[in-house]
């Protein structure tokens, strides 16, 4: 596990974008936190460090999924914070995930099953724009 504190959106992007430096194509991450934490910052990041520009990502809570390409992997990012376990089923996540791109999946407590191989990212708004971030790698597919 991985463990880190940022101090801006700016340095919780940093860490994303680190962080896709090392996955694969079918990589899954899925990003816990309350609320205002920096999951969709954090996504910016990953997609800054898969070469898509980051401006682009915002948070899907309303589209739900939105695919990014013209990078080194595409990206999927999805929210479920308007679903219901039950809902999530509908989105397709099985097909997507073996896909030949990396998903960041939101609010993955909504998913009616876990992913085995699954990176899981846990993000706590600290104090002002600080952020405690840690990164469980078990299972992940990551370059060495």
């Amino acid at each position: 596990m991985k463990t880190v504190i940022t101090n801006s959106e700016a340095e919780t992007a940093a860490v994303g974008r680190e962080l896709a430096t090392t996955l694969t194509a079918g990589a899954i991450v899925l990003l816990q936190g309350d609320l205002g934490a920096g999951k969709t910052a954090f996504v910016r990041g990953i997609a800054e460090g898969l070469g898509i520009p980051p401006l682009e990502v915002s948070s899907p809570t309303f589209t739900l999924v939105q695919e990014h390409r013209g990078g080194r992997l595409p990206l999927y990012h999805v929210d479920l914070y308007r679903l219901r376990p039950v809902e999530v089923d509908d989105l397709g996540l099985d097909e997507m995930t073996l896909d030949a791109g990396v998903t960041a999946i939101e609010w993955p407590e909504r998913l009616p099953r876990q992913f085995a191989d699954a990176l899981i990212v846990h993000l706590e708004h600290r104090d002002g724009d600080q952020r405690l971030i840690r990164i469980e790698e078990s299972g992940g597919r990551l370059n060495p």
